[in-house]
């Protein structure tokens, strides 16, 4: 990720602020919460807070709502994006620590070896 998506996804705004930059009343941006339309995270108080991506989606649903679409249409809409977001990583090319990792796995299982995967740490690649 890198630093200015970093800095788009923190959380750090709280609901009022939300209201006045959306000009959406609390009720609504809750309900879009409710929806799975956005996942504010919570502070340690248990208050809803904000990053600049959820401000996006609340004007997008907002602007989606002003030409006329409804909540279902307005779901589908980032059903697809979701969609096509997992079909772009599957087409990423393979790192030679992808195809490292693969190879080694294959020839473990082959061999009916159970070694750990030197190119795996902790469940992830190094």
């Amino acid at each position: 990720m890198s630093e200015k998506e970093l800095r788009r996804s923190m959380s750090v705004f709280p609901i009022g602020t939300v209201m006045k930059l959306t000009d959406l009343t609390a009720r609504q941006i809750r309900y879009y919460e409710e929806q799975d339309l956005i996942k504010p995270e919570r502070s340690e108080g248990n208050r809803r807070m904000y990053s600049l991506n959820d401000i996006d989606v609340l004007l997008e649903i907002k602007d989606y709502l002003s030409e006329g679409l409804n909540m279902a249409g307005i779901k589908r809409v980032y059903e697809m994006r979701q969609v096509q977001k997992q079909a772009k990583k599957e087409k990423q090319p393979l790192t030679d620590k992808d195809v490292r990792r693969i190879f080694y796995d294959e020839i473990m299982s082959q061999s009916g070896l159970n070694q750990p995967n030197p190119y795996q740490q902790k469940g992830r690649m190094m």
